[in-house]
């Protein structure tokens, strides 16, 4: 009896053991919910129609400092928390902090190959350029003054095949020029400053040409305006966004993304999931889809 009584003990010892074990390491592989939210504020503070970029910048500050406080704790572990780190880094002013986003992201790609490595390029580029050199990728546009055009930043074009470009989610050298030429056509949020209702803005994109308007009507300009548009809390006009986006480029997974979004955030969840749904068949890929989906089954 007391043999069993002591094999009793052990085998509730090493149960026990194993218990704290797991819930150990349970802990380290959850992503960190306030790093969480703070990546969600950095962005929601660049979505809104009008932006006071002095608010922002001390937000960014705020924002930064408190990364460094999460590191010191070691309360940056996984590759999300990591990934939502060198966000708020990228959004700082000199090239320690973005030294900081390409050590931060790169760690994100080590423990997790398929985070979104557009990032990385990204901080890379801006590094690059705070210390007064080249970037690389092609990421980043400057623009010197309210009063000048956008332009691409300096860029040594030897260093990245567009291949490489292609495979950190960059675009080409050629869809660069584009960009640029996107950039410095009229942005659809004008109209709302001139007053126009988003109906009339629907109606005026769709008589227009895509490629030949003096508005900005790529696929993910007018993504950026419904999310400026549903920043403001009117939901329901930046779902008409949305959807107006899925019938200019149906072939884009993130329109279909966005609008499943806005659907789910209206309460539409069958209409939402749908959405998703197509987002994930126009890519495989889409992990952001593939969650959403499985979260509301």
């Amino acid at each position: 009896m007391k043999k069993i009584l002591i094999l009793l003990l052990v085998i509730t010892s090493i149960s026990c053991k194993k218990k704290n074990e797991n819930e150990a390491i349970k802990e380290i592989i959850t992503d960190n919910k306030e790093l969480i939210e703070i990546y969600n504020n950095d962005q929601a503070d660049r979505k809104a129609l009008n932006i006071d970029w002095s608010l922002v910048s001390k937000r960014d500050r705020e924002r930064e400092e408190r990364i460094y406080e999460l590191l010191d704790s070691n309360k940056v572990r996984t590759s999300k928390d990591y990934y939502n780190a060198a966000m708020i880094f990228q959004h700082g002013l000199d090239s320690t902090a973005y030294g900081m986003a390409v050590k931060m992201i790169k760690k994100a790609i080590d423990l997790d190959s398929t985070t979104n490595k557009w990032l990385y390029a990204a901080a890379v580029d801006r590094y690059l350029l705070s210390k007064d050199e080249p970037q690389i990728y092609g990421t980043q546009y400057q623009r010197p003054s309210m009063d000048e055009p956008w332009r691409l930043g300096e860029i040594d074009t030897t260093k990245i095949s567009d291949a490489e470009r292609i495979e950190y989610g960059v675009e080409t050298l050629v869809q660069q020029r584009e960009r640029v030429k996107r950039m410095n056509k009229r942005k659809l949020y004008e109209l709302i400053n001139e007053g126009k209702t988003i109906d009339e803005i629907v109606e005026l994109v769709k008589s227009e040409d895509l490629n030949g308007s003096k508005f900005d009507l790529s696929e993910s300009a007018i993504n950026s305006f419904g999310y400026a548009v549903m920043s403001e809390g009117k939901d329901n006009d930046a779902l008409k966004i949305f959807k107006l986006n899925t019938e200019l480029y149906p072939e884009g997974f993130n329109t279909f993304d966005s609008y499943g979004e806005c659907l789910l955030k209206l309460g539409k969840k069958e209409e939402g999931i749908k959405a998703y749904k197509k987002s994930l068949e126009l890519n495989p890929k889409n992990k952001n889809a593939e969650t959403i989906i499985n979260e509301n089954k």
